[in-house]
C-alpha cells in the first residue's frame, strides 16, 4: 500500500518530467503529437522499465492518476504558452523541473523496492531506473547525449537519495516529514551541483 506522501511525490515527479519533456519537444520544434509523445514517455518511461524489471504490471496500466496529471500539465503548459517564454527562463525551468522529477522518482522507486523487501543494491537499482529511465528515453528519442552520461551529479543524486532512504526506513524513520525532508535535500543537492558545475572525476584517455 502506498502512503499519501509517496503518492504526492509520484504525481509531482510525473508533472515535473512532463514539463521537461514538453520543453524539449518544443525546443526541437516537434508537432503537437510529437510533444505529447515525448512528454508522456519522459513521465512514465522510468516507472514502466522498473515495473518490467520486477515483473509487475506497469502502474500506468491500472492507475489513471498519472495520465490525468500528464494531460492536465500539458494542457496548462499549452494554455499559458509556456514554450514561448524567454529562452533563459525556460532553460532554468527545465533544470528545476527535471531535478524535481529526478528526486521524486528516486524516492518513489526506492519505496517500491522497500515494499518488496529488496536489499540495498535492489533499492538503488529500482530508484535509479525509475528516476533516469524516462529522461534516458527522452534524450535518445531526440538524438541528444543522455544527461546521465555527462551531466554533473545527475545519476549520483538518485543513488545518494536511495541509500539515505534505505537506511532511514530500516531504522524506522518513515514519517511524512522525513520523506519530504529527504526530497528537499536531494533537490538542493542536484540544483547546487548543477549551478556550481560540480561533477565526478572524468576519465581522461590522454597518456601522461
Amino acid at each position: 500500500m502506498q502512503l499519501p506522501e509517496f503518492t504526492w511525490l509520484y504525481l509531482i515527479g510525473t508533472a515535473s518530467f512532463t514539463i521537461s519533456g514538453y520543453l524539449i519537444g518544443a525546443q526541437k520544434r516537434f508537432d503537437v503529437l510529437g510533444v505529447v509523445i515525448l512528454a508522456l514517455l519522459t513521465a512514465i518511461g522510468g516507472g514502466m522499465i522498473r515495473d518490467v524489471l520486477v515483473n509487475q504490471v506497469p502502474r500506468v496500466f491500472v492507475d489513471n492518476g498519472p495520465f490525468f496529471t500528464i494531460f492536465s500539465t500539458l494542457a496548462l503548459a499549452w494554455l499559458i504558452k509556456l514554450h514561448q517564454k524567454n529562452r533563459g527562463m525556460l532553460r532554468k525551468l527545465f533544470i528545476v523541473a527535471d531535478s524535481i522529477g529526478l528526486v521524486a522518482f528516486s524516492i518513489a522507486g526506492a519505496q517500491v523496492a522497500m515494499a518488496m523487501d529488496l536489499n540495498l543494491f535492489g533499492v538503488c537499482v529500482l530508484a535509479f531506473v525509475t528516476a533516469v529511465g524516462g529522461g534516458l528515453v527522452r534524450d535518445m528519442m531526440v538524438n541528444d547525449v543522455p544527461f546521465i552520461l555527462h551531466e554533473d551529479f545527475y545519476g549520483t543524486v538518485s543513488i545518494v537519495v536511495a541509500i539515505l532512504f534505505y537506511f532511514a526506513q530500516i531504522n524506522g524513520m518513515n514519517s511524512a516529514m522525513w520523506v519530504w525532508a529527504l526530497f528537499m535535500l536531494g533537490l538542493v543537492l542536484r540544483l547546487v551541483a548543477h549551478w556550481r558545475d560540480l561533477s565526478l572525476p572524468k576519465v581522461d584517455s590522454d597518456a601522461a
